[in-house]
């Protein structure tokens, strides 16, 4: 046993793999979801007041939709990881802060700025409405462009598809159906060379 050992350093016991791993893994879409659902209820059933529950609930709804989507921005994005954080940290942090706090109180005291634990978390709310409002732009935009860009690659494979494409191929054109009713007169063929 060295000196170090005294004061907390040097030969540390290695951390048990399953705490180390939990503390590492990446939450799956699942875990986000499960995330928003917990603090909605906890809004809920801390009596959160309404302008406080349509905000978290707006957050809620463009999270929701955002993760699905969360592979085409990458997991080392920088908005795949505002998702993730406002689920798992931001929200659950705004929200149970307030409501750690005696309502009346919360209401109605300023605490910073002459602004109120209530005011301060709808503008927390807000704010976090409108980042994952950017965040879901970018998503759609980043699906947007790859669909830009396939139609790119399909226009210079295939040609123009705007004039409903061109059914000949080479310059011959190509013979008339039969009538599928033997009475019926046939069509007209259109002249394949020049009259003089």
């Amino acid at each position: 046993m060295g000196i170090g050992s005294w004061f907390g350093f040097g030969s540390r016991p290695e951390r048990a793999p399953e705490i180390a791993s939990a503390a590492s893994r990446v939450p799956t879409s699942q875990d986000l979801l499960d995330a928003i659902d917990r603090v909605e209820q906890q809004a809920r059933e801390g009596k959160a007041p309404g302008m406080v529950q349509s905000r978290l609930g707006r957050v809620a709804r463009i999270v929701r939709e955002t993760v699905p989507r969360l592979e085409t921005l990458g997991h080392g994005s920088p908005q795949a990881y505002n998702v993730m954080a406002t689920a798992t940290d931001y929200l659950p942090d705004a929200i149970g802060g307030y409501l750690r706090l005696p309502r009346q109180w919360a209401d109605s005291r300023p605490v910073d700025r002459g602004k109120t634990s209530l005011m301060i978390l709808i503008d927390q709310l807000d704010l976090l409405g409108a980042t994952m409002d950017k965040v879901f732009d970018a998503v759609c935009r980043a699906d947007a462009e790859a669909l830009v860009v396939h139609g790119r690659f399909l226009q210079e494979k295939f040609g123009a598809a705007s004039g409903g494409g061109d059914l000949r191929i080479g310059t011959t054109p190509l013979p008339p159906l039969p009538p599928s009713d033997p009475d019926a007169p046939t069509p007209l063929t259109p002249p394949t060379g020049r009259q003089g």
